[in-house]
């Protein structure tokens, strides 16, 4: 059968992207501004419009000045004379001040729905830019079919439909992985100085995406060792020429690395310009302290940065298939992966499992990776292990957002796929001509799926699930970031009702997407509120709350059920009693915390910003005394 022209190729691959930006773009033009939304683009703002990195500094801000490009040229809105902004020049004030700052940026500075619009735009055109690499590398890695079928994989994925339109740091850091793995493997190849070069430049994209992207320099041990134990046909043969070829790609990788703390440093440098040195009290002053300081200000920040990343990285409690541990779990990404990923798509892993097999045995001098693309994918397949591996052994285990790096790299294991059947097409015609049209059958089954979604792609799970509600089964944003809130505003407008109580999964005040909410708390029902609707995020049925006791009455699942709308009975039954709220003992919290100082401290500081000195002094204080205990 003749093989298609690259006129075919092409099309097909723009129907693809176009299809997802059909459902990401219209998914999330359906959505409420989310949980780290509400720090990321004000603080992307902030960075270009006052060349201050003071707020989230613990995510490099590469993704967040990318998504707030469009709003400063609009002439977007900020106040920086209020106190949100002016406090958070203070050491360790910026962790609360960036929620005020963001909140009041998006809510009552400018218009949401414009504003987290044109935010989310260049989102969903990295997402699309990551598919469209994907693509390329696939078609490499395997043929032109090859790359068909990793694109078809990638904008069918709910969590990429999901989470790439976001203004998050983890497609941008997904995008540059992949560039940087797929760079690693020509610092072999005598490469140019532009080579390395471009190499430097893909490594501190990710540098600037996001702090974990530094796993990379693990990926560049494990992929030289695997070359030692596992040689590949390019390596030279001869010992004396061998070490050469080894030692001249760690040269280049180094160089690699030096171009990229250039490239790293330049940005961080531009972007704090204005900011104050005043944290500097390490550095004494004297006449050239001020141009001492300015220097070194952009690897304080980023060393700062990096401390609360790791701070905030550390080990929390977490909860999956229906059970809470004070701790991360090693099988958590595995069991999500299993869940939240299409069916179609695993069959189609397994299918390229037994393919390979079949090749292996049949022919086995026969490669399925096309010659001279051996390296590209060793670094595949070893920054897979390496990124997985990390996860395994992560304690913060919040949601399957963290593991779009696997996703990505798993996608591109499809490549070969097309490759290997027609390897078989001699030897096992029928099983080949089967093999061809089950995964012919299983892309399609992934489209109907992602469209059949639509638009609710955050609670998505499989058919493993087998049919238990997600909130018996996940958490946090594998669920519900509150995202919801049009769909609670469309249930309000048909009930035609005058108020609603709301339980958010966030500290946002939600009138801009819903006038007629009242905060409410689902595990403290007041004796007047018998008789109404209340709206409530399913992750506080069982894991950051205890008010599966709502389900007893009346209820309706919304968006897919990330929140559930229940009608309260008349008379809502004491605490402890059977169809009544929780005692005290048995209340649960936002991230395992044992009180409700977590998301209350910053709805009150969002309400009143004055409460922002307060509550800083507060933390303070509890800080120096934990400290006087040890």
């Amino acid at each position: 059968m003749k093989t298609p022209g690259r006129f075919f190729f092409t099309f097909a691959a723009v129907l693809l992207l176009g299809l997802m930006a059909l459902l990401a773009g219209g998914a999330v033009r359906r959505e409420s501004v989310t949980f780290d939304e509400i720090a990321h683009i004000g603080a992307g703002v902030s960075y270009l419009q006052k060349l201050d990195l003071r707020m989230n500094e613990e995510h490099p801000p590469l993704a967040k000045v990318v998504a707030a490009l469009p709003l400063v040229l609009r002439g977007a809105h900020a106040d920086y004379s209020h106190i949100s902004w002016t406090i958070s020049s203070k050491m360790f004030y910026q962790f609360l001040g960036e929620w005020v700052f963001g909140h009041w940026f998006l809510m009552r500075w400018n218009d949401p729905y414009s504003t987290v619009m044109w935010a989310r735009a260049p989102m969903l055109l990295m997402t699309l830019l990551v598919g469209f690499i994907l693509y390329i590398c696939g078609s490499r890695l395997g043929s032109p079919w090859g790359g068909l079928l990793c694109l078809a994989a990638f904008v069918t994925m709910p969590a990429f439909i999901a989470f790439g339109p976001l203004v998050i740091t983890d497609i941008a850091v997904t995008l540059f992985w992949v560039l940087t793995v797929w760079q690693l493997p020509n610092m072999w190849r005598s490469p140019t100085r532009g080579t390395v070069v471009k190499f430097g430049l893909v490594l501190a994209g990710a540098l600037l995406s996001k702090f974990s992207s530094g796993l990379l320099f693990f990926v560049f041990i494990g992929f030289a060792l695997s070359l030692r134990f596992k040689p590949l046909p390019e390596q030279p043969v001869e010992k004396a020429e061998l070490r050469r070829w080894r030692r001249r790609a760690w040269r280049n990788i180094a160089k690699g690395t030096l171009w990229a703390a250039l490239f790293v440093y330049i940005v961080y440098f531009v972007l704090s310009w204005n900011q104050p040195t005043d944290s500097f009290q390490i550095i004494p002053h004297f006449p050239a302290s001020p141009v001492l300081r300015r220097l070194l200000m952009p690897v304080w920040i980023y060393l700062r940065g990096l401390a609360g990343f790791a701070l905030s990285a550390s080990s929390r409690p977490t909860f999956v298939l229906g059970h809470a541990y004070s701790h991360g779990v090693w099988f958590y990404f595995p069991a999500l992966f299993l869940l939240k990923s299409q069916l179609a798509f695993l069959l189609l892993l397994l299918l390229a499992i037994a393919t390979a097999l079949l090749v292996k045995r049949r022919s086995p001098a026969q490669s399925a990776i096309p010659s001279g693309m051996e390296l590209q994918w060793r670094s595949v397949w070893v920054s897979l292990v390496v990124f997985v591996a990390a996860c395994l052994l992560n304690r913060l285990d919040i949601s399957i957002r963290h593991f779009s790096v696997a996703l990505a790299l798993i996608v591109l294991l499809l490549a070969p796929l097309p490759r290997m059947l027609g390897l078989l097409r001699d030897a096992m015609p029928h099983r080949a001509r089967v093999g061809n049209w089950l995964a012919i059958a299983l892309v399609l089954a992934s489209i109907v799926t992602a469209i059949r979604v639509y638009p609710n792609y955050f609670p998505y799970l499989n058919m493993l699930s087998m049919g238990r509600p997600g909130y018996t089964l996940v958490n946090d944003s594998n669920l519900d970031w509150n995202q919801a809130l049009p769909e609670v505003e469309s249930f309000v407008r048909q009930r035609r009702l005058k108020q609603v109580l709301l339980d958010e999964y966030g500290f946002s005040e939600p009138a801009a997407y819903v006038p007629q909410a009242l905060l409410w708390d689902c595990q403290q029902p007041a004796p007047h509120d018998g008789g109404q609707w209340a709206v409530v995020s399913a992750n506080y049925m069982l894991d950051s709350g205890n008010c599966i006791w709502l389900l007893q009455y009346q209820h309706q699942a919304l968006a897919g059920g990330s929140m559930y709308a229940v009608q309260l009975p008349e008379v809502i039954p004491a605490a402890g009693q059977p169809g009544g709220p929780p005692l005290p003992a048995d209340y649960r919290y936002v991230g395992g915390m044992q009180n409700t100082e977590g998301l209350s401290v910053f709805l009150k500081c969002v309400r009143d910003p004055q409460q922002l000195q307060p509550t800083m002094d507060r933390f303070m204080a509890m800080a120096e005394n934990y400290r006087k205990k040890k």
